[in-house]
């Protein structure tokens, strides 16, 4: 929703009296941002960039940790540190920026505050949530209790993913099945990538020829924008992979290593015995965003795609994973997004038009096996928005390079200091 100037003017001014009704334990803060992930600190960064910047922002999350993700496909490949990927999270706090150690519970967007875990009541002029995804390892009976035994791994968070790399070099033969659940996951792609790598190490090492792989999805296809569909068709066909689309993973008996994975449409079920199978669990929004006045049907913030104002309460903005935005949910969506949301934040605080469009830009850097890689990058319509002068459907070495090391560098050094 993008409000004329009167209509931002006044919906603001009245944000802004609310807040007197919060009540005298309240603190109050000009900006503030729930999620201290990569959205987070870099919509914050961006706050508060500049020598002279005064702006008053705050930044909720309990975690002492921050991690770079994109990389633990990587690290379930052998082909990256684990410990590279984590810092403190007191690191990538912006200086200017204030850390509120605590986690949201409440939302009350009519009266411009939130409360928080340890019963904190914290005021705002304006809120950005950019609270990432929910990961629920409960979602497929017998994951939570399988996960890290039995051949069961995940790349899907840094207590797990060195087992992904366990399984992968000491796998002699069998069964390897690799799995997408329905619904959003972080970047639509990551699940099929360590399928590559590890069809890759099995053939390095000898034991391609005794592995039956299999990649799991429900989609109806690898991918869903046709240039690099292409391109990852002749991949599963070179790697000799076994797809099974419209197959979602609906249960794991660890002890007998069976999968069971049931038909989209029909309902069908079976059962596949596995010597690993990589996990990539269900995702959600999270539960407190889920629950609240923010929230979509879904449980997503619900956003206007073009400007990310919400579209019920006009000093309330929102981005990345935790947003309603049609496009896929990865970091180099939000690189796009947090200029845009900064741009018209500023512009409503000045009751201006809020003029910044996000075109759904996101980015999927597809490795398809050591030192090679594809990168997609589309819009909202599924077409090709790509960086580079050259055809990015194609595998390549440099783009390996970019992945391995361009990327990390970018991310800890350009979009987490609001310079990229």
């Amino acid at each position: 929703m993008t409000s004329s100037t009167a209509t931002q003017s006044t919906a603001t001014a009245s944000a802004i009296e609310a807040v007197a009704d919060a009540g005298p334990e309240a603190t109050h803060h000009d900006v503030v941002i729930v999620g201290g992930g990569t959205a987070g600190i870099t919509v914050a960064a961006q706050l508060t960039k500049g020598w002279f910047n005064n702006t008053d922002v705050a930044i909720i999350d309990p975690t002492d940790k921050h991690y770079y993700q994109p990389a633990w496909t990587l690290v379930g490949g052998g082909t990256f540190r684990k410990e590279a990927t984590e810092r403190s999270e007191a690191s990538v706090i912006p200086p200017k920026a204030k850390w509120i150690q605590d986690a949201v519970a409440e939302f009350e967007p009519e009266r411009n505050r939130l409360r928080t875990r340890d019963g904190r009541v914290i005021e705002y002029n304006y809120l950005v949530v950019g609270a990432g995804i929910q990961i629920n390892w409960d979602g497929i009976p017998g994951l939570k209790d399988g996960i890290g035994r039995q051949g069961i791994c995940s790349n899907y968070s840094y207590d797990t993913v060195g087992y992904t790399w366990d399984c992968v070099r000491s796998f002699k033969g069998g069964v390897a099945i690799f799995t997408q659940p329905k619904g959003a996951v972080k970047c639509g792609g990551a699940p099929q990538k360590i399928c590559y790598l590890a069809e890759d190490y099995f053939r390095n090492n000898g034991t391609r020829d005794k592995a039956q792989v299999i990649f799991a999805a429900p989609g109806k296809a690898i991918f869903g924008v046709p240039k690099y569909r292409a391109t990852l068709e002749k991949v599963v066909e070179r790697k000799r992979i076994e797809t099974m689309f419209q197959h979602e993973l609906v249960e794991l008996r660890a002890d007998s290593k069976e999968a069971v994975f049931e038909h989209v449409e029909s309902g069908e079920r079976k059962t596949l015995s596995y010597d690993m199978i990589h996990v990539t669990p269900p995702m959600g929004p999270p539960a407190f965003i889920a629950s609240s006045p923010l929230a979509d049907a879904n449980g997503w913030v619900d956003v206007d795609k073009d400007t990310l104002q919400h579209v019920r309460y006009p000093n309330v903005f929102g981005l990345g994973d935790s947003s309603n935005l049609p496009t896929s949910k990865t970091g180099a969506a939000i690189r796009k997004q947090a200029p845009v949301l900064v741009r018209n934040l500023k512009s409503l605080k000045a009751g201006q038009p809020l003029t910044a469009k996000y075109n759904g830009y996101t980015s999927c850097p597809i490795v398809t096996g050591y030192g090679r890689m594809m990168l997609a990058e589309f819009d909202y319509d599924g077409n090709p928005a790509e960086s580079f002068p050259i055809n990015q459907a194609k595998e390549r070495w440099t783009m390996w390079l970019l992945k391995k090391y361009g990327l990390p560098i970018l991310y800890w050094s350009g979009m987490l200091k609001g310079r990229a």
